[in-house]
Order: C-alpha cells, then sequence, then structure tokens
C-alpha cells in the first residue's frame, strides 16, 4: 500500500509538534530515539523546545542514544552536547554501549555479516572507549550480539511509547516500512512506534536546522565537500550498507580515525580499492569502464547460485536465509525482469543484503517498470488486443 501524498494547511513542523504533543498527553512514558544524526536533531529539537515552552513534561521522556562504536567524533560530541541539554530539563537520558549485533558489509567476503559493537575481549580493538557514564550491561542481553539494536529498543519500550525519527523521504525502504504501517494498523504507529517526523523532506531537514540555527555533526560538511549529494548524506556506523560510502573518505580526511577502523575492521581497505564495483552494488561511469562492455549473464548467474547449487554460495545461517528470500523472488518474478534488474539482484547478492532492503527495493522497481511497460504498449485510443 503506497503512501499517498495530501497538501494541508499545516505544515510539516507543526504537525511534529502536534504528534510530539499528542504522545505526551497520555500520560505515559516516552522513549525517543537520539542518533545524533540529522533527522534525530530535528526530532529532538522539536521535542526540546516544547519542553522549553512548558508545553510537554520532561519528566516522562526518556532519551535513548545507542553508542554504535563505531562513529564519527563530530556525531559522539553532538551527542555529549544534546545529553547535557535534556538532562538539564529534568528528563532522562540513557547512553548505551552494549555489545549489541549490528551489520558489516564488509564481512561478506567470509560470509559473515555481523559485527558486534563493543565486543567483549576485544577491547583493544573497539574504535573507542565508552564514557564512565555509560550503561554497559542490560538484563535483557544475556550474551554478545543476541539482538540488534532494534530488538533491543522494543524490549526497553515496551512499558511506554518510542518516537523514532524515520521519514518516507529518505528510502524506498523506509517509505514501504511506514506503508505497511499504514495498512497493518490503520494509522502511521506501529505497535509502541511513532514516527513525528515521517513526512518531512530532506529539504525540509535542512531547512529547519537552517532556520532554528541548530548545530550538527561536521561530518556531514565533509562528505558534501568530496562530492556526496545531499539526499545521501548519511552519519551512521561506518560499515552499514547505508553509510559506507563516507569510509573511503575518512582515509584522506581523518588519518588517526582511520587507522582506529583498520584495527577493529581489517576489510576497511576494501573500499578504497574496489568501490565502483558490484562488491558494493556501484552503477557507476566508472564501473562500466572498468568492466568493458557487458559480458555476463546475470540470469544465469542467479540460476546458478539461487537454484543450482545455493550451498557453495550460501553457507552460514544468515546468508542462507537471504538466499531463499531472492530464490523466491526469482522464480516468481524473473518472467518480468529486464537484463538491469538481474544485475542489481546478483550485485546485491555479491555485497550482502542482510537486511533485505535492495529485494525490497528490486520489489518496486521490477512492478513499476512492468507496469509502465504494459501502458507504454497500449496503443492511443486502443487497449492491448487493438
Amino acid at each position: 500500500m503506497p503512501l499517498k501524498t495530501i497538501e494541508g494547511s499545516m505544515s510539516v513542523v507543526e504537525a511534529a509538534r502536534t504528534r510530539v504533543k499528542n504522545v505526551f498527553s497520555n500520560g505515559c512514558r516516552v522513549y525517543m530515539a537520539f542518533s545524533a544524526g540529522k533527522d534525530s536533531l530535528c526530532m529532538a529539537h522539536v521535542v526540546y523546545d516544547l519542553i522549553l515552552h512548558g508545553e510537554i513534561d520532561p519528566k516522562l521522556l526518556t532519551v535513548l542514544f545507542i553508542d554504535e562504536e563505531a562513529i564519527y567524533e563530530s556525531m559522539y560530541q553532538m551527542a555529549l552536547r544534546w545529553r547535557k541539554r535534556f538532562t538539564s530539563t529534568g528528563a532522562e537520558f540513557r547512553w548505551y554501549c552494549l555489545p549489541v549485533r549490528q551489520v558489516s558489509i564488509l564481512h561478506h567476503l567470509q560470509n559473515n555479516e555481523e559485527w558486534i559493537t563493543f565486543e567483549p575481549g576485544k577491547e583493544e580493538q573497539w574504535v573507542r572507549q565508552p564514557p564512565p557514564w555509560a550503561i554497559t550491561r542490560s538484563p535483557y542481553l544475556h550474551y554478545p550480539g543476541e539482538m540488534n539494536y532494534q530488538t533491543f529498543c522494543e524490549t526497553i519500550t515496551a512499558d511506554g511509547i518510542q518516537m523514532i525519527g524515520l521519514r518516507a523521504d529518505e528510502s524506498v525502504q523506509r517509505r514501504q516500512v511506514l506503508a505497511v504501517t499504514k495498512l497493518t494498523r490503520g494509522n502511521l504507529a506501529g505497535g509502541n512506534k511513532i514516527y513525528p517526523i515521517y513526512d518531512w523532506k530532506t529539504s525540509d531537514i535542512w531547512m529547519y536546522i537552517k532556520e532554528y540555527r541548530l548545530d550538527f555533526p561536521e561530518s556531514y560538511i565533509d562528505l558534501y565537500r568530496v562530492g556526496v549529494p545531499k539526499f545521501n548524506l548519511r552519519l551512521c556506523n561506518f560499515f552499514a550498507a547505508e553509510s559506507i560510502a563516507g569510509l573511503r573518505h575518512i582515509a584522506e580526511t581523518d588519518a588517526k580515525l582511520w587507522e582506529q577502523i583498520e584495527r577493529r575492521e581489517p576489510n576497511a581497505y576494501l573500499t578504497l580499492l574496489y568501490w565502483d564495483s558490484e562488491l558494493f552494488k556501484r552503477s557507476t561511469r566508472k564501473r562500466r569502464e572498468l568492466e568493458g562492455a557487458p559480458t555476463k549473464d546475470y540470469k544465469a548467474l542467479l540460476e546458478e547460485m539461487l537454484i543450482k547449487h545455493p550451498s557453495k554460495y550460501f553457507t552460514n545461517p544468515s546468508t542462507q536465509n537471504v538466499a531463499r528470500n531472492y530464490r523466491k523472488f526469482f522464480i516468481n518474478n524473473s518472467a518480468f525482469m529486464q537484463p538491469g534488474h538481474f544485475r542489481r539482484m546478483h550485485d546485491a547478492l555479491i555485497a550482502g543484503d542482510p537486511k533485505l532492503r535492495t529485494l525490497r527495493a528490486l520489489y518496486t522497481g521490477v512492478f513499476g517498470d512492468y507496469v509502465y511497460d504494459a501502458k507504454e504498449s497500449i496503443p492511443k485510443g486502443g487497449d492491448l488486443h487493438g
């Protein structure tokens, strides 16, 4: 079910303020996910401003910062500043440094797409040490890597409402998440989750930052300076598919941080050597120049990987689960797919797609192209049967 765009008389900022006030009007515990990225900064400021104006009760608020260890120093500093701001209002700010499971697409060559933040026994390899006030243990986490941070947040917020700065405009995958939430719940509050800024565009985010003169991580400027478009500026952990583009610039801009990253993730150098390749699902002019004319039969390669010899290519539960989902899609939809779809599907399996984000985007791409081609084939003033 797609999200419909409806113009209204209320601005997205006014709408977000109203949603936040409605959440707090319930009188129950409110948990706000905070990452120190641009989206969560805007959501945090909306909440903080309402507190300062006495419109919501800060004693109901708990801010959750899940420290992912491998983050930009400017994000770490931003989290420090906002911790001070929220605690000064009487709100609770929980800074977690826990051994939770994360995704690293750099591990795919080892057929293992996971790593554990602040993993016990690897303290000397950590990108940095937890601050003294950090929460380093939880009764909900019995062993390292038992949960990812999303599952952990769902567990610890079960007694209240969780506010998340997720936006439909940021990616096809996030738009689909919100569409499914709307379909299954009848509104945009999935379970105990609510998304106050779901309808903000990227331009709204930067305009809000400008108008309210918000400070933001300098790493955004660094990425923009080296050519990353505004709509692709993301600062999550270095090794995730969504943010790994920034990793290749660190070696030339921050030698100390790059040394820490290489100690933590020996495969980091791959971004420097093979960025414009199928290893990172790239589809660029440089890749085309490097590879020359297309010679691979991607449909045949997918049949080899998914149908004939899957055990040869997928050797652990995580990659086998991904392969099962891709195999089902391939069997059911290959008749509608175009060469570019097969290539994108193959690249995703090579690079890794543990969260199935590329697969969800493929659903949209394949059927969107199919519907478009069907419409184009209808003669004007006639129908498919002429």
